[in-house]
């Protein structure tokens, strides 16, 4: 499938681009720069002109007098929902309609590539790299399991431009289906809508989907691919492949027209590039699986008990956070007696889920 990016490639950035393309053995950087500039300008923009605009008109109330670092976290959110709404909304559309990905055999799924998911891979950088760099200028706010997260996941999408596993591309970006999800459920805490149904029922699908997307399909989907990897580590591919990219066959060599074309060595994956991806990989999961268990202590929290003089202060805690919100505080108006546990206490809040540093 060709590349359905509604503008083409800027000819001087990627000539820019192409001694970056050589010394990394990205050939098909040139190709998709464009996208990953724009789309790293593009949630740039979001973050320091849409967000702040958008933000001071939908909710004056909260947004203009919060302090400039959750401000900051405030911006990042909402980039963060843009994108993956997106995102994900593009990768299934390429999953469904892309013919050449439903009928990928073992070599293609390694050394294929095709302009869509070129294009995927392409946006899914230009997030990590905006990512990367907002993590790096204020780590003091986002933390080492945020900047893990961006350097590992840039990493892994940026391989595909050599082309290396072009077709896990749109595979592993679905891990980013809870995340619209995530980011509601912290708005809604943000927003004084704490223990409301719309919130009890966004945090049933976030937990749903977080546990079904990044965990077992994730690590299932990681398990295919570390199978593919260790087959193509130990086998070269067709000498007919490598001849036809080669040959001075215009339809043979146009990535468009062939999704080998830019197989031009009889050499087998090396392991060093493997063994990057699979720790890379790694770093992702192991985040995932921590997070969810964080996710998991923070409802096993809610049900155990409070420790000696502290009971009343966590049996009203909820209830007394929402008389301050109410003004009954200086009413006189006495803490309310906390109800009995629902399903709701299953929801972890948005502080809980801060101090594991979901993303």
């Amino acid at each position: 499938m060709r590349d359905p990016f509604p503008f083409p490639p800027i000819p001087a950035l990627s000539k820019a681009s192409e001694p970056l393309a050589k010394l990394l053995s990205f050939p098909t950087l040139p190709l998709h720069v464009h996208e990953v500039v724009a789309s790293a300008l593009f949630y740039t923009f979001i973050q320091v002109a849409v967000s702040p605009v958008l933000s001071n008109w939908l909710v004056p109330q909260h947004y203009p007098k919060t302090s400039r670092s959750k401000k900051l976290n405030w911006d990042v959110h909402v980039v963060s929902l843009v994108q993956s709404t997106l995102i994900n909304a593009l990768s299934l559309w390429v999953i469904f309609v892309d013919d050449e990905r439903w009928n990928s055999n073992f070599e293609e799924r390694v050394w294929g590539y095709t302009g869509a998911s070129g294009m995927i891979q392409a946006m899914a950088c230009g997030y990590f790299v905006w990512d990367l760099l907002v993590t790096i200028l204020y780590l003091d706010v986002f933390g080492l399991g945020l900047l893990a997260h961006a350097v590992s996941a840039l990493a892994v999408y940026s391989f595909g431009f050599r082309p290396f596993l072009n077709y896990y591309s749109c595979i592993f970006i679905l891990y980013e289906l809870s995340t619209p999800f995530l980011n509601i459920h912290w708005f809604f805490d943000k927003l004084n809508m704490t223990g409301s149904r719309a919130q009890l029922y966004n945090g049933i699908v976030l937990l749903v989907t977080f546990f079904s997307c990044r965990l077992v399909w994730g690590t299932y989907q990681s398990a295919v691919v570390y199978k593919d990897m260790w087959r193509a580590i130990h086998t070269t591919p067709d000498p007919s492949i490598v001849a036809a990219a080669l040959s001075n066959n215009a339809t043979l060599t146009n990535p468009d027209l062939n999704m080998l074309a830019f197989v031009t060595e009889e050499e087998p994956v090396p392991v060093w590039l493997a063994g990057i991806y699979i720790a890379s990989n790694l770093t992702l999961n192991s985040l995932n699986w921590m997070w969810f268990f964080k996710m998991i202590a923070a409802v096993k929290k809610r049900f155990e008990p409070a420790k000696g003089g502290d009971s009343k202060v966590q049996e009203g805690k909820s209830f007394a956070d929402a008389a301050k919100a109410s003004g009954a505080e200086k009413s006189g108006v006495a803490p309310l007696r906390r109800r009995g546990n629902s399903i709701v206490d299953v929801i972890p809040d948005s502080e809980e889920l801060r101090k594991g540093q979901i993303q």
